[in-house]
């Protein structure tokens, strides 16, 4: 899939941001587009004009790193923007392979993965792939994550959650934050990933049925999703805050392993406490039924 639409957008969008002003050039009264001049940007890169003008229109294929780098500083990309560009300059390569994503059909966590996952035992953790599926999880994360199982299809997927569930909205007290969120990490993926066919449904499901995806959609905000808190408002024990970090698989390409934990002593690790008593609570129910079915 050519990704030259992807690249101009970006670009436009990331020139549209930075006034003259930042940059100690003259405003002027005669601008016609918001921010700085494609003149300004290429004289900051290091470029001529005539080339940034085809990197703008999309034509990024062949640009060196050197390049990208200089472009980078001009636009004031951060750590996360500047790889987006990178991304983006690799996928629209002819010669540049497609990377290896796991797709929710066709993969299941060895044994060795789920043994891991159980032994977190204080905090939900879960392996993601790019597109937000949740592909594997402990049972503190799939008691936290409980309404989005009980979504219709599968695989139980955090964007279609946040975006098309009532729920959703519930369950993230700040809702915009985690919308944008959201699509950053989606819209990242998109640029390491543009061939990848699951996600592009997802993305066209999503910018169909939700005006607000297709607002951020636009935007092509992208970020690095490592570490940090986030306070959710969870069906069963209510409020709680937890820290997060998410750990890139080495063994597969594509997929993140986050973990939860609440701060030792707070009323999010009690409410955590209880969440795992009705987790455990309720799997103790299903095995009863299951005996009483076998029975």
């Amino acid at each position: 899939m050519d990704n030259r639409a992807d690249v101009r957008e970006f670009l436009t969008s990331r020139r549209a941001r930075i006034s003259p002003e930042e940059l100690g050039l003259p405003a002027g009264t005669n601008r016609r587009v918001a921010g700085l001049r494609r003149s300004e940007v290429a004289t900051l890169a290091g470029v001529s004009i005539e080339y940034y003008t085809r990197l703008e229109r999309g034509a990024i294929s062949g640009a060196s790193p050197e390049v990208l780098d200089s472009l980078a500083r001009a636009l004031k990309l951060d750590d996360a923007e500047r790889a987006h560009l990178f991304d983006l300059a690799h996928a629209a390569s002819p010669v540049a392979r497609p990377p290896k994503r796991r797709s929710a059909g066709n993969w299941a966590p060895h044994a060795s993965l789920q043994w891991a996952l159980d032994a977190v035992t204080a905090g939900p953790a879960f392996v993601r792939n790019g597109r937000m599926d949740l592909l594997a999880v402990n049972a503190l994360a799939r008691a936290f994550y409980k309404d989005v199982y009980d979504m219709p299809g599968q695989p139980p997927n955090l964007a279609r959650f946040t975006f098309l569930d009532e729920r959703g909205r519930d369950f993230h007290p700040d809702w915009d934050t985690a919308a944008d969120v959201v699509v950053s990490i989606l819209r990242t993926e998109a640029g390491r990933d543009p061939h990848n066919k699951e996600l592009h449904d997802l993305v066209g499901e999503l910018s169909t049925r939700s005006q607000e995806f297709r607002h951020r959609w636009s935007s092509h905000n992208v970020r690095h999703h490592g570490t940090g808190f986030k306070t959710f408002h969870h069906p069963v024990v209510g409020e709680m805050t937890v820290a997060y970090e998410g750990l890139e698989m080495a063994a597969e390409p594509g997929l993140t392993l986050t973990i939860y934990t609440a701060e030792p002593g707070s009323p999010s690790e009690e409410s955590m406490r209880l969440l795992a008593s009705w987790a455990a609570t309720e799997q103790a129910q299903l095995r009863d039924v299951g005996k009483q079915t076998a029975g």
